[in-house]
């Protein structure tokens, strides 16, 4: 050992061309530490608020939206900053992050994002990058203050306890539930879903039978004319309709609803007794007894004690929304509502509920899903139409 030791001190003494090896050493060394120093000092100074908001793409957007929310200013006076959550803490996934944001030194330099138009246009492709992130981390940058083992269930509210606690049985990410917690969310979020655009494509080339029923894809104009120049009314989708006439771009359809005759009778109803909305007229129509013909005489819903009389109406519609099959729409709803329902709770049995009490019950759900307009119609009605009010031994 003395040896190896005498053999390495004498090889660091000896003398190279023009420096001794261990002098080339320590002066690397030395570097070294310089390096890294001014290496870590360059990297925290890009991790600060400042150097976040100095450019105005931040400054005048995201940042101010930040200032108005709990992340800001609270009781307990914790204030989270941009890279609290949008850089990770974790040195190898920051070192990772900052290659990545070399991307927006180059939206800088050219534009992309400099007017307030061009960053809204731009909005829902940058928080689905960050929600991409946020979902294949776990949320962790979140979880690094909110964390499930240290949340105390006694001082929850109920509310926050039944969506929480599953969520924390799951180890779920953050993200799946709290987008827009910071800032606000695109315009552009509730996106078309590429499954209901195929049906709606479908329903666009699809030949017509005079005679035979369709089913609405989605809500369409009603008219009174042909020429579709005078509006009618709202027809839902997933309503059952009659093709009566077929002209150019333009149908009639004969529609079969109940309604309540009490009121200016504007709401129709697909069946007696269940508030699953089919059409939605305008007031002079509805109170016109020429357009809204009575089938039969009124009966009495014996829950309510409201009369209801069914009746029909012709209107006149855009061609291009009709598909012959209801089960091609429930199809698509019923995976929709297995998958976006289920991101935060087990969601409950479409048999669980009875028809009239799924609109409460959705409209507390689909909050936190991105379903768009059309496609939360659909989803509803087939919750209606397959509600225990239509199935056997249901509860």
């Amino acid at each position: 050992m003395k040896k190896l030791i005498c053999k390495l001190w004498n090889t660091l003494r000896r003398p190279a061309v023009h420096l001794s090896l261990g002098a080339v050493t320590l002066v690397s060394f030395v570097a070294g530490i310089i390096f890294w120093g001014g290496f870590n000092t360059a990297l925290e100074a890009t991790n600060t608020e400042e150097f976040c908001i100095s450019c105005h793409e931040m400054q005048n957007n995201v940042y101010q939206e930040l200032q108005g929310t709990v992340h800001w200013s609270n009781r307990s006076g914790v204030r989270a900053t941009c890279p609290d959550c949008h850089v990770p803490h974790d040195w190898t996934d920051k070192i990772a992050r900052k290659m990545q944001a070399s991307k927006e030194v180059w939206g800088k330099v050219f534009g992309t994002i400099d007017t307030r138009e061009k960053f809204l246009e731009k909005r829902l492709e940058l928080a689905q990058h960050e929600w991409a992130r946020f979902s294949a981390n776990g949320s962790l940058e979140c979880r690094n203050c909110h964390d499930y083992n240290s949340m105390n269930w006694d001082v929850m509210s109920d509310k926050a306890k039944r969506f929480m606690k599953p969520a924390a049985e799951r180890n779920q990410s953050c993200i799946d539930c709290h987008k827009g917690i910071a800032h606000h969310l695109p315009e552009q979020m509730v996106f078309k879903d590429p499954a209901l655009d195929q049906l709606e494509q479908r329903a666009q080339g699809l030949g017509l039978n005079k005679g035979e029923s369709y089913y609405t894809v989605k809500a369409i104009t009603l008219y009174l004319d042909q020429e579709r120049t005078q509006p009618a009314g709202e027809l839902e989708a997933a309503s059952p309709v009659r093709l009566q006439e077929e002209s150019g771009d333009s149908v009639q359809l004969l529609i079969p609803a109940w309604r309540k005759t009490r009121g200016f009778g504007r709401v129709l109803y697909e069946d007696f007794g269940m508030n699953i909305t089919s059409l939605v007229l305008e007031k002079e129509v509805a109170q016109n007894n020429e357009l809204v013909k009575v089938q039969a005489e009124a009966k009495v819903d014996e829950l309510t004690g409201l009369p209801w009389e069914p009746v029909e109406i012709a209107l006149w519609a855009e061609k291009g929304a009709l598909l012959p099959e209801a089960e091609d729409l429930w199809g698509y709803a019923r995976d929709t509502y297995r998958t976006a329902c289920s991101v935060c709770h087990s969601q409950p049995a479409e048999a669980h509920f009875d028809a009239n009490t799924w609109p409460g019950m959705f409209a507390g759900m689909v909050g936190f899903t991105n379903m768009d307009a059309d496609t939360q119609a659909l989803v509803l009605k087939y919750l209606q139409k397959h509600s225990s009010d239509y199935a056997d031994g249901a509860h």
